[in-house]
């Protein structure tokens, strides 16, 4: 690569990037319980980034699948921040098992919403929820009905619905205010002129504030790189964000991941990321970027 063009070049870790309070909260639970010498399991990932999961493995945190948990005896279980169905609560009771709830409040709050609309709707009243099928927080919440809310995508999922029935619809928290407008917009559209519809707006701000600040963070800089890890669907729909912005976000789930081509001619880099994405991966992104161009002046904010 020819770096003579490469005089100064400013780079810049975005400050409100990185992880929620909910995923700091489940790591700080678990760094203090591993601290005190046990053996800790988590119940799945502890947040869908693999470098900071490694890193946790390496303290002593053991992941386990549901399947394990069900062989699993007098034992002491994190529950991440993604949250879990009642069955799970009831597995833990039946093997004797010490659970360490680091369900993130907002997701609490949500599984309490739906458990309260599922129990207390009229008959053949339909719970869908706008999510990721098979996230680990919207089987939390498809949990609450006992496995009878619907689970929808896109909008192409509505076809699922019986738009002659009454219909509440909630979002995963991590989804795009947008599309959950497009959703609510669709099934109002289509619905019977007698048919009862709710939509409840259950986006974590904390998540959908990052969107427009993002927007501007990408449009500041000449070249994005955004740091998330494959598992994080709040990390697509970030990354998305930047990349409609500015077309040279590129994606990366670690510095190893990094094109040097891509470092041509750029003169303002940022670094982003995802809920998940720990602020240590994306200093070693920034210090990668760095050692490429040994020859730059630097400018680091």
């Amino acid at each position: 690569m020819d770096n003579s063009r490469h005089h100064s070049i400013e780079i810049e870790i975005d400050n409100d990037s990185g992880f929620c309070f909910g995923v700091v909260t489940a790591i700080r639970k678990a760094e203090e319980k591993l601290a005190e010498g046990e053996p800790i399991y988590c119940l799945g990932d502890i947040v869908h980034n693999s470098d900071e999961v490694e890193r946790l493995r390496q303290k002593g945190l053991i992941t386990i699948t549901h399947d394990e948990l069900a062989s699993l005896h007098n034992a002491k279980v994190l529950l991440r921040a993604h949250g879990e169905p009642p069955t799970t609560y009831e597995t833990a009771r039946r093997n004797n098992i010490e659970i360490i709830d680091a369900t993130c409040p907002v997701v609490l709050q949500l599984q309490k919403r739906i458990r309260q609309a599922y129990t207390t709707a009229t008959a053949g009243t339909q719970i869908v929820i706008y999510g990721k099928n098979g996230h680990a927080e919207v089987n939390g919440l498809v949990g609450q009905t006992d496995g009878t809310a619907i689970v929808v995508e896109d909008t192409d999922g509505l076809d699922k619905l019986d738009f002659t029935r009454d219909i509440l619809l909630y979002s995963q928290t991590t989804k795009s205010l947008e599309g959950l407008q497009t959703m609510t917009e669709d099934i109002a559209r289509r619905k019977g002129a007698e048919v009862r519809f709710e939509a409840f707006d259950t986006i974590c701000r904390q998540v959908s504030n990052r969107v427009g600040h993002l927007r501007e963070f990408a449009s500041d800089h000449d070249l994005v790189l955004f740091v998330s890890g494959k598992k994080s669907s709040n990390g697509k729909v970030l990354f998305n964000e930047c990349r409609s912005i500015n077309p040279r976000t590129h994606l990366v789930s670690n510095d190893d991941e990094i094109d040097p081509d891509w470092l041509q001619n750029a003169s303002r880099i940022g670094i982003c990321g995802a809920t998940s994405t720990p602020r240590w991966l994306m200093e070693r992104v920034r210090d990668r970027i760095q050692s490429l161009i040994p020859d730059a002046q630097w400018t680091i904010s």
